[in-house]
């Protein structure tokens, strides 16, 4: 085969793509598990603000099952950062509300797909999307067509008439009409409301309405999509899941023999048997294995929600730890002690943060565990109440803001970084001897200074001896020039590993290494991809080695002032150096 892939003489133009460089990669994510009112289960949704996390994991009140510190713990992160992947668990006796039959447990959409056939599921006629007892609220009101359209002038629920919410009464589709008699009067309207308030927090509420779907089942709109009843609310209901009604309406069946719908009455619904169940320290481990893949979501903050009993705690924080360590090795973990060990004790602030630092030393040491001390007072808006929630959430999204105002290598603490917003007080306020044995613990004391407001006054890390690790922003540091220099990585695979491979890997990644220099990072760094790492083994192995040395920049921790006084006569070269 010729080299030149011409048999005449001729120009050939070719392209070589040597403008590779290190991508930027974002810091300031969250992920966050908790206790929620509404919403799907396991299944992490990216919200930015706190109308979005109530927009799909519903609002605290109080006749809610479900406690408020996980949404107000969520809602706090999202003041600092707007961007945290957010997920729902619920204990394995949830229920969903139901329509008649038994209410069972559906999770998610791929949960509802799993069961949708099942017994469990075919009992009800109608299943509320989400687990707990806000489903309870639910009713669904459905009006078919009926002669002289007497079911549709004459629709009401809890006397409040619904024909003001369509165009018109419910007839023949087009579909149906093209297939069937033209008698088959397949329409129907479809209410969904809020019976008791507990959804929108007004009574009647109408929440959605689906006008002229078919009873048909296998009936389409004129752009093709379905437009069978079941399957628009499947598809589209924020709220119900429909199971069967063809107990209902016994003309149920394909377009081509549909008939009419047999019943004419309108048919309203009225939902029951949603339960909520508490988490335990299970449901909230399994609720972050979500979060343990790297290549499917990329989180720079597990955020330990602030469990009440000490060795759940220590159990959650671990088995974080486990997964930012071991499994994702891109993010770190950032909790708060136990609710027992702060919050309402009876104890003074010194035993506080004895036992909070005797209960610290009892955690694996890891360098991806950040822990502070504390729980804030913050205003729970939505019970008009002031409750306190674990400090680690706003702990996270300081780390997280101080990423976007300055960047990750950057310390979190002190006033310039680290000041905590929207915090009425802290549940306690720990003296100087206090923070020393914290400390000591690798536990970085929350304090309110007077005329500094309230301060995050430690970076430290758990990992338990000393290294350039035992900071939090060496190891941030580290996770940032992993993550970008692995993607610049991508530029090499399957390449070869010869000389200019090596080179070009290099030049891409040591102007990525200056940039972080020049921001104050790092004092020094080299690239080391040459033969000495690439032997011909490694190479033989279809391997590729690049070792790269970075000297990182320390905060300061502890100041040391001078303050000398000279005589009159004394000139100041003389004496400089000898203190």
């Amino acid at each position: 085969m010729a080299l030149i892939p011409s048999e005449s003489p001729n120009i050939l133009v070719k392209e070589f793509d040597l403008s590779g460089v290190v991508p930027a990669v974002t810091t300031s994510t969250g992920a966050f598990v908790g206790d929620f009112n509404w919403g799907p289960v396991d299944q992490p949704r990216l919200v930015g603000n706190e109308a979005e996390l109530v927009s799909a994991f519903g609002s605290p009140d109080t006749d809610s099952a479900a406690d408020a510190t996980d949404f107000l713990s969520a809602s706090m992160f999202l003041k600092y950062s707007g961007s945290a992947y957010v997920s729902r668990a619920v204990g394995d006796a949830a229920k969903n509300a139901a329509a008649a039959g038994t209410a069972p447990l559906v999770k998610n959409l791929d949960n509802w797909n799993a069961q949708s056939l099942t017994a469990n599921i075919t009992a009800n006629k109608l299943v509320a999307k989400y687990p707990g007892t806000l489903g309870n609220s639910i009713k669904v009101s459905i009006c078919p067509r009926s002669d002289s359209d007497a079911a549709f002038t004459n629709w009401t629920v809890d006397g409040v008439n619904m024909t003001a919410l369509f165009d018109g009464a419910p007839a023949t589709s087009s579909y149906v009409s093209s297939l069937s008699s033209a008698t088959a009067y397949d329409e129907a309207h479809v209410v969904v409301y809020d019976n008791d308030g507990k959804v929108s927090g007004t009574p009647g509420t109408i929440l959605e309405t689906f006008p002229y779907v078919s009873l048909a089942t296998d009936a389409k709109k004129d752009d093709g999509s379905t437009n069978y009843i079941l399957d628009v609310l499947n598809n589209q209901s924020s709220y119900v899941w429909g199971a069967s009604l063809a107990a209902d309406f016994t003309g149920i069946t394909n377009a081509a023999a549909f008939t009419g719908a047999g019943d004419s009455a309108v048919q309203t619904y009225a939902f029951s048997g949603g339960v909520h169940d508490a988490l335990d320290v299970g449901d909230y481990r399994t609720g972050f294995d979500q979060y343990d893949d790297p290549d499917n979501i990329q989180v720079d903050f597990l955020i330990a929600p602030g469990l009440q009993a000490d060795a759940d705690q220590r159990t959650l924080i671990n088995y974080l730890a486990t997964i930012a360590s071991t499994q994702r090795k891109d993010c770190v973990v950032v909790a708060s002690p136990s609710r027992n060990l702060v919050v309402n004790t009876g104890n003074n602030s010194s035993t506080i943060a004895s036992d909070t630092a005797t209960w610290a030393n009892t955690l694996n040491a890891s360098s991806y565990i950040i822990l502070d001390n504390n729980y804030l007072k913050v205003y729970d808006k939505y019970r008009d109440k002031y409750v306190f929630i674990p400090a680690a959430p706003a702990t996270a999204g300081i780390m997280a803001a101080a990423d976007v105002n300055s960047a990750p290598w950057f310390s979190p603490a002190g006033q310039r970084r680290g000041q905590y917003f929207g915090v009425t007080s802290l549940a306690y306020n720990p003296s100087k001897s206090q923070r020393d044995t914290l400390y000591k613990a690798a536990v970085n004391p929350i304090v309110n200074l007077p005329g500094q407001g309230i301060l995050l006054f430690g970076d430290k890390t758990k990992l338990g001896r000393p290294s350039a690790f035992d900071r939090i922003n060496v190891r941030r540091l580290f996770l940032v020039m992993e993550r970008a220099i692995k993607g610049a990585a991508q530029n090499v695979m399957f390449e070869f590993n010869d000389e200019f491979t090596r080179a070009e890997f290099v030049n891409i990644v040591e102007p990525f290494l200056r940039e972080i220099k020049g921001r104050r990072g790092i004092t020094d760094f080299r690239v080391v991809c040459d033969e000495t790492n690439n032997t011909p083994d490694i190479i033989d192995n279809n391997q590729f080695v690049a070792s790269v040395f970075v000297k990182p920049a320390r905060s300061i921790n502890y100041v040391t002032l001078n303050f000398v006084a000279v005589r009159t006569g004394v000139d100041f070269d003389e004496v400089v150096g000898l203190v």
